[in-house]
């Protein structure tokens, strides 16, 4: 029977880092956070891992971005463990890329519950995911369906997240910009064309009676 190759990606978790630098998970889990935090690295997905005790949660890293993901948070934790984790990355692509007889794969059962653990690995960190997103696309359909427009105070609320921070996304991606020495923000002209945004001018009477 002709050799095939089983499409596989390669993954490592947070627990393997932890083993492979001689590290508490729990370090290795605030160092990724913090990389996620601060830009460098991506969030990568979550799952639940049995273990001795209770379950522990692991982050699985991934394919080319979780290889490169994984190695800088080992940079950052043992520099000098960087060379054993990139050596350990080349050991499971080299085993990637020996072609594998299904026959022989369906009579080890090692390596069955290694496919079976990945592909449930994958299954579980989407739908993680999808559980993680929800309070998000539901505010997003709020929005979406509201009557009329929405100031971008109100959205901030129904995103659940702090005004400024909404402001400054919206400035750092080109819908918003404040005039030199105003105050008020603006929508560049190209949002309010497309009907992402529109200006409404509210007239507040001051004290002595005037608009």
């Amino acid at each position: 029977m002709q050799n095939l190759t089983i499409a596989q990606t390669l993954t490592m978790s947070s627990l393997e880092i932890a083993e492979l630098v001689k590290s508490r998970h729990d370090s290795v889990k605030r160092t990724i956070i913090r990389l996620v935090e601060s830009g460098v690295i991506t969030s990568p997905p979550m799952v639940e891992k049995p273990t001795a005790g209770r379950p522990t949660t692991v982050y699985i890293f991934e394919g080319e971005q979780g290889k490169r993901d994984s190695i800088i948070v080992v940079a950052q934790l043992c520099p000098e463990f960087t060379a054993r984790l990139v050596d350990r990355w080349q050991e499971l692509e080299k085993q990637l890329a020996i072609p594998a007889d299904p026959v022989q794969m369906l009579n080890d059962p090692a390596a069955m519950r290694g496919i079976l653990l990945t592909y449930t690995e994958k299954v579980i960190a989407l739908e993680s995911k999808v559980e993680e997103m929800a309070p998000d696309v539901k505010a997003l359909q709020r929005i979406a369906k509201s009557d009329g427009g929405m100031c971008i105070t109100n959205a901030a609320k129904e995103l659940q997240v702090r005004p400024k921070n909404l402001f400054a996304f919206l400035r750092e991606r080109g819908w918003i910009y404040r005039r030199v020495g105003g105050k008020n923000w603006m929508a560049y002209q190209s949002k309010i064309q497309s009907g992402h945004l529109e200006h409404k001018i509210s007239i507040i009477p001051c004290d002595d009676g005037t608009d």
